[in-house]
């Protein structure tokens, strides 16, 4: 149970990248006072919250309904993850980790950035939701799924407090900084995503021998 927490802690720290949304959550709420700030910093990771715990609950629902097998999921979801990586080790903006360039330009026109885009895609984004509904699907443990709520507030408010001390974070890092943690957090992404569609092909043709 512990290897499955500690590497549920690292692919969902790495995804949700709480040192990588402060600079852009300074760039999205340019302008605005501390006290906003802080507040859609709040907003936001509440809804965020609120949308990977409700995807948590529902995942293996889900997968049920729509007639997705775990094996299939997790050679997707190591696919998805692996794109992920990809970016962060390239340094490529991409609407997987970061919100487009339209997206940008229309949430500077907006007062409340805390639901569009910081919610969702930077925090909640579809790697985190992928991550989610895999944790969710691979487990039916009383005690993981504690462990896995405690661990997931955990990176949530490793975000939070990134965004409350975003210029703080921005001025410590710096742009190069940053992107040294990124390509360094995206190269375990790649491999913790490869095990992923290994693990996935592997229970497949388990599955089909039986």
């Amino acid at each position: 149970m512990l290897d499955t927490l500690i590497n549920s802690f690292v692919v969902l720290f790495i995804v949700i990248d709480p040192i990588g949304i402060a600079p852009l959550f300074m760039v999205l709420t340019k302008g605005s006072t501390p006290n906003h700030q802080r507040g859609m910093a709040m907003r936001g990771t509440a809804v965020a919250a609120g949308i990977l715990f409700l995807f948590y609950f529902i995942g293996d629902h889900l997968l049920h309904v729509l007639g997705i097998s775990l094996p299939a999921f997790r050679i997707a979801g190591g696919a998805l993850l692996f794109l992920l990586s990809i970016d962060m080790v390239v340094v490529r903006q991409s609407g997987l980790r970061s919100t487009t360039l339209r997206e940008q330009e229309e949430a500077t026109h907006r007062q409340d950035v805390s639901v569009f885009p910081l919610a969702f895609p930077l925090i909640a984004g579809p790697g985190a939701i992928t991550t989610v509904l895999l944790m969710a699907a691979n487990n039916h443990d009383l005690v993981t799924t504690i462990g896995i709520f405690a661990i997931l507030s955990l990176v949530l408010g490793l975000a939070l407090t990134s965004l409350l001390f975003a210029p703080r974070l921005a001025r410590l890092f710096g742009e190069t900084g940053t992107n040294v943690v990124s390509r360094l957090m995206g190269i375990i992404l790649c491999a913790l995503a490869t095990q992923y569609v290994v693990d996935g092909i592997r229970q497949s043709f388990v599955l089909g021998a039986n």
